[in-house]
């Protein structure tokens, strides 16, 4: 199972269980480990830990190579190896447990749970005392194999942290396989490491506090430890660990929300690191090649990053806003109607691309635009009555309306349509604001939307003084349909 670098670069690995939806913490952690393989001219490990059965399912492993796909860690890259199977290495893993018995480094023990919990609270300790350590007993059903921790203390050079002291005394003598013969997570992961000569792990600091006993198995196996760099864990704005139970931590359901690839990878990046020149720039907007190029573990923070869901939506909005008129119609194509005239959305989209928060949001922010009997305007009943409440506002509206209807079609195009607008309104006293709330609501339907000016020019003359004159009838005959 041995791989190696075919530039003899680093070795980076992301290794997620398939046990459910796609974590953005765990996104956070693949693009680190991303950006640094690239950058160091290494390769990025992909290692899929299903050796839980009950839980593992074939479309959460599809799933994990689909989300990292969507984020830009493609397979098809030359610095992407893998996926590799942690099940695929089982024989593997017991042989390595073996050659840690007969080397004196385990050893087996038949205590059960319930035993070393009396033990425990016999001795007014906790955990398991090393009551088999020297037993001498050989495997056997039931008995599971311990690692013999040694004495002194364990130092791990964290590439983000500095070097953190464990006192072995404080670590138990760990289970490497299970009474069933089966390996212990632990010791499938170290041993998977060493096989695919892993140099670096980056990883959540939640798993820290398994780093020394990690860093014990691969000097008992007789390999050389990783670099270990433990980042920040991300958490929700109670300050408390985001949690698959309590927040919305799928990456899927960001992507199906409209959140852009590109605005999702900026956002995890600049969590626990600040791009250089961000603080001069007076943003963190960056395009990965830029990131890639500056991220540094030693500028990680230490501190827990807070996941802000409303700072992801205004880098999603600032990265919709700039984006390419084709590239917006593409990537919101699947999301609109058959039936909708791809032409007349593609004219009104370079109105709405800077009002968008989410790609999401397009399909309501027009429909108005293909409903062949117009939209209602009554049915935002609190935005209609506002609209119609000034005096003056009927008047208004009729003589926007029949001025409208004079226009030549040379003149139909959202300047001439304002300089109109404004003519009449003129003859109110009244501010543009005010003087086009009612032929908005009566075109759109609601008080909010496109630009009204540019949404009447793509809408075209006829279907728009259609709609005004239906809305006129409305308020010179209040209940009365058109």
């Amino acid at each position: 199972m041995t791989t190696a670098s075919p530039s003899g670069g680093p070795r980076f690995r992301f290794a997620p269980s398939p046990t459910g939806s796609f974590h953005v913490g765990g996104a956070r952690t693949a693009l680190h480990n991303w950006a640094l393989a690239r950058r160091l001219g290494g390769t990025f490990v992909l290692r899929i830990e299903d050796t839980d059965e009950a839980r593992n399912r074939p479309e959460w492993t599809q799933g994990i190579i689909d989300a990292l796909e969507w984020i830009g860690i493609s397979a098809s890259d030359d610095h992407f190896e893998g996926p590799h199977f942690q099940s695929a290495n089982a024989e593997g893993h017991v042989a390595a447990a073996q050659r840690l018995f007969e080397s004196g480094a385990a050893y087996y023990c038949d205590l059960s749970g319930q035993e070393v919990q009396d033990r425990a609270k016999e001795l007014g300790i906790t955990g398991y005392d090393g009551y088999s350590r020297d037993r001498g007993l050989e495997a056997a059903p039931g008995r599971v194999l311990r690692f013999r921790v040694p004495e002194g203390s364990t130092i791990v050079h964290d590439a983000v942290r500095g070097d953190v002291n464990f006192d072995n005394d404080t670590i138990e003598d760990f289970v490497l396989l299970r009474g069933n013969g089966s390996p212990m997570f632990l010791l499938a992961n170290v041993v998977d490491d060493i096989d695919m000569a892993i140099t670096d792990v980056v990883r959540a600091e939640e798993h820290l506090p398994n780093t020394p006993k990690q860093q014990m198995l691969w000097q008992a196996l007789g390999a050389t430890p990783p670099r270990w760099a433990h980042v920040p864990v991300l958490v929700n704005e109670q300050r408390k660990k985001l949690s698959k139970r309590r927040d919305k931590v799928a990456l899927e359901s960001y992507r199906d929300d409209g959140i852009l690839p590109e605005a999702m990878v900026n956002y995890l990046m600049t969590l626990g690191w600040t791009p250089p020149g961000a603080e001069e720039a007076g943003s963190e907007i960056f395009s990965w090649a830029a990131m890639e190029e500056a991220f540094d573990l030693s500028d990680v923070t230490l501190s827990p990053a807070f996941f802000d869901i409303k700072k992801l939506v205004a880098f999603n909005k600032q990265y919709i806003k700039n984006m390419g008129v084709e590239a917006f119609v593409a990537a919101v194509d699947t999301d609109l109607p058959a039936e909708w005239d791809r032409s007349r959305f593609t004219a009104i989209a370079p109105h709405i691309m800077e009002r968008l928060e989410r790609l999401g949001d397009a399909r309501e922010l027009v429909d108005f635009l293909f409903l062949e009997e117009g939209a209602d305007p009554e049915l935002d009943h609190a935005s209609w009555d506002k609209a119609t409440k000034p005096e003056w506002a009927p008047a208004l509206l009729r003589d926007v309306t029949e001025t409208y209807a004079s226009l030549a079609d040379a003149d139909w195009n959202h300047e001439s349509l304002k300089a109109s607008m404004e003519s009449v309104m003129a003859n109110y006293e009244v501010k543009l604001g005010k003087a086009q709330a009612l032929p908005r609501v009566a075109v759109t339907g609601r008080s909010v939307g496109p630009p009204l000016f540019e949404a009447m020019e793509v809408l075209g003359q006829a279907e728009t003084v259609r709609r005004l004159r239906g809305a006129v009838h409305r308020v010179e005959v209040p209940g009365t349909p058109e």
